[in-house]
């Protein structure tokens, strides 16, 4: 008995000295669960959020339609329901969920409730050691730890829901006018299209798509208002491509331009020529002047990559020089720039060098094979801007037509 006594004392001395470290046990034992939010298409881990009761549900469903698009209706729930869903993901909901679990943390309940969890240990398991009364204590703080988390996130969603009413709404709209063009199109996505997609992020996160359910409903979320979205976002893919895909042109140059700035140890080469008008290099500012504008004059008679040599030779004091393919990495800038952005059989305006005025000539490009795969997927990106615009531009166009509703 004295051994149970003189342990407990021990141990509450333990809690009363060191309360600073057994909350910041419970913060770092969290803070990598709250990091780990899921991402804009749930396929990280998916953080735990309160269900709606019973009769919320109810509730909710007794509200009835708020908006008909064309005479398609979007209910209150539905709103609902996008809200919850795009809570999900929210951008600010890991910091709200840590600065309130903080708060939670560091306030005077928590103490005193691990101080209850320790007694209650202690009563419960008398005649045991400390370290093993330590052992279950720890297991009990990282329970404990899991509440609080649990509290802090459902709080945090809860603070950020009403800002996200709008934007559900606005999406729901979106999808009523994108099912309704690709079904007038008759291109609307197929089930095990969207029921692939959704298996793979339940797959991605270890779970059976029974296991998966059940943990959306545990979140506030359902299944059923992602496979909405899915379907939505496939039809719409299928809608522009149908519409745009066959408008989309993507040149050399722009491909040229592309992998320049987004790689610049690219494998574009560019055939170049170049007239030089030369000049002394105490050269005074009316003299350079002079042959600035006989360089002007030069660039206006030009037609073509086959007479350049010829117009080099009509100037005074002028070389010709055919560089031949070069490197467009290995090009200063700005030169590079205006030469990628230059047509075939452009000559560019003067520009003083070194040692004289000088005229490039863009005569040619080509791409070395080692570059396709950048080629490749520059193209697959410069593709996709485009009919990001025309999608844009499309959807607005339906919108504008739309009849809309707001009860």
């Amino acid at each position: 008995m004295l051994h149970a006594r003189t342990t407990a004392i021990r141990l509450r001395r333990y809690v009363n000295g060191t309360s600073a470290i057994i909350i910041a046990g419970i913060a770092t034992y969290s803070s990598a669960s709250l990091a780990g939010g899921p991402s804009g298409h749930l396929v990280g881990k998916l953080t735990t959020m309160a269900a709606p009761s019973t009769s919320l549900l109810h509730r909710v469903r007794s509200q009835g339609i708020a908006v008909l698009v064309n005479d398609q209706p979007i209910t209150n729930y539905e709103i609902e329901q996008r809200q919850r869903y795009l809570g999900l993901g929210a951008a600010d909901i890991q910091k709200k969920a840590q600065t309130k679990f903080k708060s939670l943390i560091q306030s005077k309940s928590t103490t005193t409730r691990l101080r209850a969890i320790l007694g209650e240990i202690i009563q419960e398991n008398r005649g045991k050691s400390k370290e093993e009364i330590l052992k279950i204590f720890e297991q009990r703080k990282k329970a404990y730890a899991k509440s609080l988390q649990k509290r802090a996130v459902a709080s945090a969603r809860k603070s950020i829901m009403p800002g996200l009413r709008k934007k559900a709404l606005d999406e729901l709209i979106e999808e009523r006018l994108k099912i309704h063009e690709a079904k007038r199109l008759n291109v609307v996505a197929s089930k095990e299209e969207v029921d692939k997609i959704i298996a793979g992020i339940a797959r991605r996160n270890k779970m059976d798509m029974k296991k998966f359910n059940k943990h959306m409903r545990s979140m506030g979320a359902s299944v059923s208002t992602m496979r909405s979205r899915f379907n939505a976002m496939i039809s719409w893919r299928n809608v522009i491509r149908r519409q745009f895909g066959h408008q989309i042109a993507i040149t050399n140059r722009d491909l040229d331009r592309e992998v320049a700035q987004t790689d610049g140890d690219d494998k574009t080469e560019l055939n170049v020529q170049r007239i030089t008008l030369l000049f002394a290099q105490n050269l005074g500012q009316t003299q350079l002047a002079r042959r600035l504008q006989e360089a002007s004059t030069l660039r206006a008679k030009f037609t073509g990559c086959t007479m350049t040599g010829s117009l080099a030779r009509q100037a005074g004091a002028a070389r010709f020089s055919n560089l031949g393919p070069t490197e467009a990495s290995k090009i200063p800038e700005p030169t590079r720039t205006m030469l990628i952005n230059a047509s075939d059989g452009e000559m560019l305006p003067p520009s003083v060098g070194s040692g004289g005025v000088e005229l490039l000539v863009l005569c040619g490009r080509k791409t070395v094979e080692a570059n396709k795969t950048k080629r490749d997927a520059a193209t697959q990106e410069l593709r996709q801007r485009e009919l990001q615009v025309l999608a844009k531009r499309h959807l607005n166009d339906l919108r504008r037509d739309a009849h809309i509703e707001y009860r």
